[in-house]
């Protein structure tokens, strides 16, 4: 694979976890994903920090999807919102891929021969 296909897959991997983390956390508190409690809160800090990393580019997006609608932000701050989702889920996934490699190595180093 060449360049372009590895920033494509790492991109996907990022929208995948970013949506199934996301999805997952609306259906269990049965409220719209945003900077908001019950996902961040200042009490759980350690859980708030694994929710901005996995769900964190849908919530930034539906936090500015909302702030353009209500006209407090400009279509050009909206697209720089875009962006910056984009390669926040691209960076997620570039994350991902490499935990999922070390665990792989990890894992495939021990030799469980008799």
């Amino acid at each position: 694979m060449g360049l372009v296909e590895h920033t494509l897959f790492a991109f996907m991997v990022g929208l995948t976890a970013c949506g199934l983390a996301g999805s997952a956390m609306e259906l269990m508190s049965g409220r719209r994903l945003a900077f908001v409690e019950p996902y961040l809160s200042p009490a759980h800090v350690l859980r708030s920090l694994a929710a901005t990393a996995c769900a964190g580019p849908l919530m930034f997006a539906n936090e500015a999807l909302d702030a353009w609608r209500q006209g407090r932000i400009s279509a050009p701050a909206l697209i720089s919102c875009g962006c910056t989702a984009t390669v926040w889920a691209l960076a997620l996934g570039v994350v991902l891929i490499d935990i999922a490699s070390v665990a792989g190595m990890l894992l495939g180093s021990t030799d469980f021969s008799v």
